[in-house]
This record gives structure tokens, C-alpha cells and sequence, in this order.
């Protein structure tokens, strides 16, 4: 199809444009500072400019709010509202946490789906058009978006085998899920106001987890738009990795405790959805996915991959070694990132 006519559809697809049945629902993008943290402020530019080249264009959303914990010096703020005058500053109390900052944005937003987007994180240009056409669905309430790992090299690929988020799964339809990563997900705002992400869980991440199992549990499908594509930036720098992927461990035996008495998360395609101290053979298949979508996105990750070995090794080390500790010793983990003024 013609750029024109690209073009001409997504406007009759906009909210208050075309017929009832094709119109986009209205939205509020939501997007926090806290994630600048462990990334940096080139991160959130970056993720910005990816923002406004957009289809459809943020300047159509109800509003896109940047949740500031005063991790952003404040003539960067202003200097970022001024080349993004469609973005609004809400501020929100020093030392809020990532879910909290989250959840505030979702109660100020007036746009019937409330949509997710991280500092951290690029998105392809039609990631926002992707994840709202989900909602002229019928029913549908939640639509969750496809993050990777980026990068490619010793670190890069390391990251992509090892790190939190799968490769994307090449699928192009919509397809029922049982979790979400919050970094790329649209809900209709009435449906998280009524079931609100749990905040006051002893997790550093993985809030999301819970309440895609709660969310499952009241009977409500978590849509999976492999269309909607995200990248996610990798640990940056050695203090980062290192806890990091401590606190990973201590998500899974929290995940673990938390989840134990419900039902077992059924597998999902792309989804990597075994339990989260799952045995060696789940973890095995996670490694065959993974790897081979890598070389098949980019053959360089398989010239790669013998000298990222060590790299991968370390990683699962301390994913171990953050469960056990946690096993033994619960808050002592995030205790001592408090402790030691750690920022993750």
C-alpha cells in the first residue's frame, strides 16, 4: 500500500474520525522517570523522539504524562517540554517506586485505554497504532506488546539469552497470554482502576506477574500483539549487572511464594511461562528459542555466542545465588540496596 494510503487509513482510524466500528479508543500514554536510574538521561531522549514518531502521533492522546520523581534535573525537564509541548510533567513524591509512579499516572489519565512506555525502552514506529488496534476487538481489555533484550556482541548477546525479556516470536495475530511486561501494555482504565497492579508486594519487579495472575484468574484474557515490538536496553555497567540479576533471583522466590497456591500458568506460545524455578529442561527449551531466533534475526549473534559464555554463566550464578539468599534471609536483598544507596 501507497504511503498516502497508509496514511489515509490510520486517520479514519483516529479517535473522533471514520465510523464507530473503526475508530481507535482514546488514550493517555504513561511514562516514568524512575527507570533513569539505571539507564541514563540520552536513554529518555532517545525514548522520546521514538514517541513522537509515533503513528498515531502522541499529540492525539488525551494526554502522555512523564511521571517525575525528581530523578530528571529540572532544566532538562523544561527543556524537554519545550521540543515536546504534547508532554505534560506530573510530579510525583522523591524516591517513588516504579509501580507506584505507574499507577499514579494511570489515575490522572482520562483516556479510555491507559498505555504503558518505559524511559528505557524504543519502540517501532507503529508500536502505538499496534497495540490500540487490539481494542476494536470485541471484549478485549488488556493488550500487551512483544520486548526483547537489544543488542548484539559478547555483552549483547549474553543479555538476549539471559536477560528477563524473550526474542520476539515472528507471529503477526493476536494471541491470548498470561502475563505482560509493563513496559509495553495498554489496558482499558476502567478494568485497572477496578484491579489495580499490587504495589506492596516484597518484590523489586515482578509486581506484574501477580496481577497478570489475578487478572487471569478473574477470567479476564491478556492479548498478546506480536506486532507491537519494543526494545529494552541491557544492564548498563557492572554494578547494575551485578544486582540486577541478584534481585531477579529474588523475584523468583517471591514470585514463587506468591503463586504457589494458585493454578500453574499454562504455556503460552512465546510466553517462556514455566514456574519460576522451573527444572533444567524448561530452561533448556527457553535456551533453544531464544538462541535460535537470535541467529535467525542476526547470524552475528552465533559468532558471538562462544565468548559470551562466561558471561551467560555468571548471570545464572547470581540469578541462583539472589533465590537462595532471598530463600534464606527474605528482605536481605533489598534491604541492602536501601542500605547502600544502590541505584537499580
Amino acid at each position: 500500500m501507497a504511503k498516502d494510503g497508509i496514511e489515509n487509513l490510520m486517520t479514519t482510524m483516529m479517535p473522533g474520525n471514520g465510523s464507530e466500528e473503526g475508530k481507535l479508543p482514546s488514550f493517555s500514554i504513561i511514562l516514568e522517570t524512575e527507570n533513569l536510574a539505571q539507564a541514563d538521561l540520552q536513554g529518555l531522549l532517545r525514548s522520546l523522539s521514538c514517541l513522537d514518531a509515533q503513528t498515531p502521533s502522541p499529540r492525539v492522546a488525551n494526554e502522555v504524562l512523564l511521571i517525575d520523581s525528581g530523578d530528571t534535573p529540572a532544566l532538562l525537564l523544561e527543556q524537554i517540554c519545550q521540543q515536546y509541548p504534547w508532554l505534560k510533567v506530573a510530579e510525583a513524591p522523591e524516591g517513588t517506586e516504579y509501580y507506584d509512579a505507574k499507577m499514579l499516572g494511570a489515575r490522572l489519565a482520562t483516556g479510555e485505554v491507559v498505555v504503558f512506555y518505559d524511559s528505557d525502552c524504543l519502540y517501532e514506529p507503529d508500536w502505538l497504532y499496534q497495540i490500540l488496534v487490539g481494542f476494536q476487538r470485541p471484549g478485549v481489555q488488556v493488550v500487551a506488546g512483544e520486548t526483547r533484550t537489544s543488542g548484539v556482541g559478547l555483552y549483547g548477546t549474553a543479555m538476549a539469552i539471559s536477560y528477563i525479556f524473550p526474542q520476539y516470536s515472528g507471529e503477526s495475530d493476536l494471541q491470548p497470554a498470561s502475563q505482560y511486561f509493563l513496559n509495553n501494555v495498554a489496558f482499558r482504565r476502567d478494568l485497572l482502576m477496578s484491579y489495580p497492579i499490587p504495589r506492596d508486594l516484597p518484590l523489586y519487579r515482578g509486581n506484574c506477574v501477580v496481577h497478570a495472575r489475578q487478572l487471569v484468574e478473574l477470567g479476564q484474557t491478556i492479548w498478546r500483539q506480536p506486532l507491537a515490538r519494543a526494545s529494552h536496553a541491557p544492564p548498563n555497567g557492572l554494578g547494575h549487572f551485578f544486582w540486577r540479576f541478584l534481585l531477579i533471583g529474588h523475584d523468583y522466590y517471591w514470585q514463587q511464594q506468591l503463586l504457589q497456591d494458585g493454578p500453574k500458568r499454562e504455556s503460552v506460545a512465546n510466553q517462556e511461562q514455566v514456574e519460576p524455578t522451573g527444572g533444567w529442561v524448561a530452561k533448556l527449551q527457553i535456551f533453544k528459542d531464544r538462541m535460535t531466533k537470535l541467529v535467525a534475526a542476526d547470524w552475528r549473534h552465533a559468532a558471538f555466542f562462544p565468548f559470551s559464555i562466561p558471561v551467560i554463566i555468571v548471570s545464572a550464578l547470581l540469578i541462583a545465588a539472589g533465590y537462595w539468599v532471598t530463600a534464606l534471609k527474605p528482605k536481605y536483598l533489598l534491604e541492602a540496596c536501601d542500605r547502600l544507596a544502590i541505584e537499580i
